[in-house]
């Protein structure tokens, strides 16, 4: 019998947000159902909301979220009701031409719920990034579905589903980052601040922080930033090679997707250091940079999917990092919100008000 809960759906592209009765099934083979107790407002929400990922609405929004589940269907192992998960969006196949290489996390057939959850008139919803958890409950696959310790505050726990674990694995996993590097992060949102943490957890001893909002480098400090750059008041190439001895960082992450930013983050690594993408840019954009410089500075430039992680490896390794006090997970929780805040949070997160808005329900 399906469950009617509250939920916040995206019904046109650019319209407000609207807080709505929705259906969600009982699990049926290979699913979960999860009670949502929190759920981050992240950036990808506001691009669907806004028509900037595709155009199948309505869509049902919230993905970076943690809660119980309530019920589990034919044929899951491992996941029971009364566990506490992490929701991820990449819940990995075991059987395609990633998976066997051993590389799980670029998995190519991730899975997700097969039955729909709907308006209360029937009207079949998108889930965003197959989760859908700005609801009391959700339904999605059981892979999505990521044991960690119950002792972890849902709002915290919760952040590790999306920006954060991007950032994170940015640092850990894509430009594995290790001790000694300097490492340079240009974007000092959520996500770029979660690289920030990051390198400094792998133990960089230079992380230099870059924007142009003293708010988000005054947030990138706290985090770790050994310095930070101001890019409407310095040149950010050149003040990067300065802090390093002349040379440009190890590493240089570039988290905010922009043809601008990620010409500034090639030319401000070293020789033989690595470039990684995690902004996400939109279809129109391009970028033209001589081959030969491509060429002559070698290294690496790569793209992080969701920070290459694994969540069944990292969720409850940086959970139990967090616990021990070594990560400050809860430093990216800025407020705590009910579902009716959601349209607000956007406004404060366009403007750079906030890491994150965390809804609890």
């Amino acid at each position: 019998m399906p469950h009617e809960v509250r939920a916040v759906v995206a019904r046109s592209k650019g319209a407000p947000v609207s807080l709505e009765t929705v259906l969600v099934p009982d699990p049926g083979p290979g699913e979960a159902l999860v009670r949502v107790q929190a759920c981050g407002v992240c950036h990808t929400d506001l691009h669907y909301r806004d028509g900037g990922i595709n155009d199948d609405f309505p869509f049902l929004l919230g993905h970076e979220a943690a809660g119980v589940v309530e019920a589990t269907g034919a044929g899951v192992t491992g996941l029971s009701e009364g566990d506490f998960v992490v929701l991820n969006w990449r819940a990995v196949c075991g059987r395609c031409r990633a998976c066997r290489r051993g590389r799980p996390w670029y998995c190519f057939d991730t899975h997700n719920a097969t039955q729909p959850m709907t308006l209360a008139d029937g009207t079949v919803l998108s889930p965003a990034l197959g989760i859908g958890a700005f609801a009391d409950k959700t339904l999605v696959a059981a892979g999505q579905c990521t044991k960690v310790d119950p002792a972890a505050e849902p709002a915290v726990a919760g952040l590790l589903g999306c920006g954060v674990m991007a950032g994170l694995g940015a640092a850990l996993n894509t430009g594995q980052v290790g001790r000694g590097d300097s490492v340079a992060v240009i974007g000092c949102g959520g996500v770029g601040n979660a690289a920030v943490a990051g390198a400094r957890l792998a133990g960089a001893t230079t992380i230099i922080g870059v924007d142009i909002d003293d708010r988000k480098l005054e947030w990138a400090r706290g985090l770790g930033a050994t310095h930070t750059v101001n890019g409407t008041q310095q040149d950010v190439v050149e003040a990067v090679r300065e802090l390093t001895g002349g040379n440009g960082a190890d590493v240089v992450i570039e988290a905010v997707g922009r043809p601008e930013t990620y010409r500034q983050a090639f030319y401000a690594r070293d020789l033989a250091g690595t470039v990684v993408l995690v902004g996400v840019p939109t279809p129109e954009m391009r970028i033209e940079l001589p081959l030969l410089d491509v060429f002559g500075r070698g290294g690496a430039l790569k793209s992080s999917w969701y920070g290459d992680c694994l969540p069944e490896r990292d969720f409850p390794m940086l959970i139990e990092l967090y616990r021990q006090g070594r990560l400050d997970l809860a430093a990216f929780v800025s407020e705590r919100i009910a579902l009716t805040g959601v349209e607000q949070a956007f406004e404060k997160m366009h403007r750079g008000e906030v890491l994150r808005s965390v809804v609890l329900l």
